[in-house]
């Protein structure tokens, strides 16, 4: 099918990360009583070779999920691994658990886990209210080690060229989380939803 996309729905783009992100630091904030809220960076449209640049190779705690319905493909968390124990241990005050050989306490983990559900269920519920939908999706996988190894455990690079790259900064009384979203979605149902919306009345 044509990827051409009325010009007048590119803002929907934008609307779509922005909504997304949007939904993670609410949901954040009920979860843990944090006042959390979301600054975004930047929000790029990147081919994939660039993608592979901007991740690098690095230690990070990684958050990744599959959409199973349209638009189908990933998305991927990338979280500095301090600034993710940072965020657990506010929400477990008091947890003294030493490190395990993975770096975080098994409460650490349980916590980190717990907000990756939120944050990926919130950031895909973003994208089902612009784009007028629903996206199911699986359940997230955790992985802290290299972004090679968080890669490889998404299940390798995808096959579409361009990817939604979301660097975003999450701010609480108690940390500041740098939190950077890769959505690798098929562009062709990406594209089709897109064309089914109405402009006049989601714009």
């Amino acid at each position: 099918m044509s990827l051409k996309v009325d010009i007048r729905k590119l803002e929907l783009f934008n609307k779509i990360c922005r909504q997304g992100s949007i939904q993670v630091a609410d949901s954040l904030s009920q979860m843990s009583g944090m006042d959390a809220e979301i600054e975004m960076a930047k929000i790029n449209f990147l081919h994939i070779d660039d993608v592979k640049k901007h991740i690098g190779n690095r230690n990070a705690v990684g958050i990744s999920i599959e959409l199973t319905e349209s638009p189908y493909g990933n998305v991927l968390f990338l979280l500095d691994p301090s600034d993710s124990k940072q965020l657990a241990q506010s929400m477990i005050p008091g947890d003294m658990g030493g490190d395990d050989s993975s770096g975080f306490s098994s409460m650490e983990k349980s916590a980190i886990q717990e907000i990756g559900n939120i944050m990926t269920s919130s950031y895909i519920d973003g994208w089902a209210n612009v784009l007028n939908t629903t996206v199911n999706m699986t359940t997230p996988t955790f992985t802290y080690g290299s972004t090679a190894e968080i890669i490889d455990k998404m299940g390798g690079w995808p096959d579409e060229e361009m990817v939604f790259v979301l660097d975003s900064e999450i701010t609480t009384h108690d940390t500041n989380l740098d939190l950077t979203v890769y959505t690798f979605p098929q562009l062709d149902s990406l594209v089709e939803l897109v064309q089914g919306i109405d402009v006049d009345t989601k714009i």
